[in-house]
């Protein structure tokens, strides 16, 4: 059966398990990293050497970095609308996926780990306060294209839409102020609706 390995509040992790979720794929879920431990076990680091999360077994097949796996099960187990065969529609979608992981990697993770994983003596506010200045415009930036399609990935949820909808599962539970973007809130909405994204991604904050 096909693994994989990561905690489940680890928003890289989220991405592949909402993305197995959608494609209907049976998998065993393996907790590692974190208080877990495992990832710097010998046998971990033979199939994962950056002894990070998550981590992808399909038979003999391993895979590492979660965006990258999560075009490699689109691509093996995906159908039209999710996986498209069109190239610039598959790369149109692909274009947010990066976009997502690098634009909010510092900003999101400040934010995280002050809001959620630091206690109230260990925040600091200078970072939570750039954190969203920095995220904001960002999330601006998907809703003006959510004003012109339905998801980032085009007329139909695909591979684009897996990298933020994991982060804004994170960022509309954030106890901060949000100015108002019904296009992203629309598509955050729609999200929640779907079983796949309740299993895959909505697990407790923690």
């Amino acid at each position: 059966m096909m693994k994989i390995w990561g905690r489940t509040n680890s928003t890289n992790v989220r991405k592949v398990l909402w993305c197995a979720e959608e494609l209907k794929l049976k998998y065993e879920s393996i907790p590692a990293g974190g208080e877990f431990g495992l990832v710097n076990e010998a046998s971990y680091l033979a199939k994962n050497p950056n002894g990070r999360i998550p981590c992808l077994e399909d038979g003999e097949f391993v895979l590492w970095e979660s965006n990258v796996i999560v075009r490699y099960l689109a691509k093996k187990y995906g159908q039209e609308s999710f996986a498209p065969a069109d190239i610039q529609t598959w790369y149109a979608a692909e274009k947010w996926m990066d976009w997502a992981s690098l634009s909010f990697g510092m900003p999101f993770r400040d934010l995280f780990w002050n809001l959620i994983r630091h206690s109230p003596e260990q925040r600091s506010e200078e970072e939570i306060a750039l954190g969203i200045k920095h995220c904001t415009p960002l999330m601006a930036m998907a809703n003006a294209q959510l004003e012109k399609t339905p998801y980032l990935s085009g007329s139909h949820l695909g591979i684009g839409d897996i990298p933020l909808g994991a982060i804004a599962y994170s960022w509309f539970s954030f106890p901060i102020e949000r100015p108002s973007m019904p296009a992203l809130e629309d598509w955050y909405e729609g999200l929640k609706s779907r079983p796949a994204y309740q299993k895959g991604v909505m697990s407790p904050l923690t």
